[in-house]
């Protein structure tokens, strides 16, 4: 695989390569067995993939947040190094490689950005916009791979590509899980180990509640929901709702179910310090 941190470098091994639109798999880093699962659904769909490492500033509402965030470079190229092959790229660029310039681009994706995630993080969905805009327009890209637990930014991305970029093909690819059913994330690696022992109930709850949809209102779920959380020592919970992946509009009733939809489970918190996420499908008939 090759190495590359400007739009120049990627412009020229386009030139050396009859392929000149790869799979693309934009990442922040701190790489997982999720991450991998991505690149390897890449390369099975394309003779050639790209692999981004950039955290994005833009996307972080929490000073802190952005400096805590994991940043692991040289694991993370040895474990693409086992997986990429020979014209297959990474590209890691600076902040002002992606943005030569400020960013003011303001994003305005209706409802989509404004639930759930985008309530509790404001402007972090145009922050997302703005470096998956940067980043297609750098690699062009024929596939871009995300991961489903970041369920409504995956959403939010396919109306972007549906808007700015119809040549590309947004692929969902299926959540990775730990044994104990914890959603695979960078941010595991801050866990504590107290905290990290107790994680895995946030799927038990996610799957208990699956059960349970279907003869159990709205209303009732979350108050299931917000009790077994807050029994786990250091858990506190900031949001749960149930959402349809097309509008994400989240329903106070199943009588607002649309059969035409699919419906999941979306879930918050923090553990400690460490935020997390996860999602689950669920039937409600």
């Amino acid at each position: 695989m090759k190495v590359f941190t400007t739009s120049r470098q990627v412009a020229g091994h386009y030139e050396k390569c009859s392929c000149k639109r790869p799979g693309f798999v934009p990442t922040m880093g701190a790489l997982h067995e999720g991450h991998l699962s991505l690149v390897k659904s890449a390369i099975l769909k394309s003779p050639m993939v790209a692999v981004s490492i950039f955290v994005n500033p833009t996307q972080f509402n929490d000073s802190e947040d952005l400096k805590k965030y994991p940043r692991t470079p040289e694991e993370d190229l040895s474990m693409l190094a086992g997986i990429m092959r020979e014209n297959d790229f990474v590209f890691m660029p600076s902040v002002d490689e992606v943005y030569p310039g400020p960013d003011l681009r303001a994003f305005d994706f209706g409802r989509l950005d404004k639930v759930m995630e985008g309530l509790h993080r404001p402007g972090h969905f145009n922050g997302v916009a703005q470096v998956v805009s940067r980043l297609f327009d750098i690699i062009k890209p024929s596939y871009a791979f995300f991961g489903q637990k970041d369920f409504q930014q995956l959403t939010i991305i396919k109306e972007l590509a549906k808007r700015s970029y119809p040549e590309i093909t947004i692929v969902a690819c299926p959540i990775k899980r730990e044994k104990d059913g914890l959603a695979m994330s960078s941010r595991n690696k801050r866990l504590l180990p107290a905290h990290r022992e107790k994680a895995g109930e946030i799927y038990k709850t996610l799957k208990k509640v699956a059960e349970m949809a279907r003869h159990k209102e709205i209303d009732e779920l979350k108050k299931i929901v917000s009790t077994t959380i807050s029994k786990i020592p250091g858990f506190r919970l900031e949001y749960f709702e149930i959402a349809d992946d097309v509008s994400l509009a989240p329903l106070k009733n199943k009588s607002e179910m649309k059969l035409s939809r699919k419906y999941y489970a979306c879930i918050a918190l923090f553990a400690g310090d460490v935020r997390l996420i996860d999602n689950l499908r669920i039937s409600l008939r």
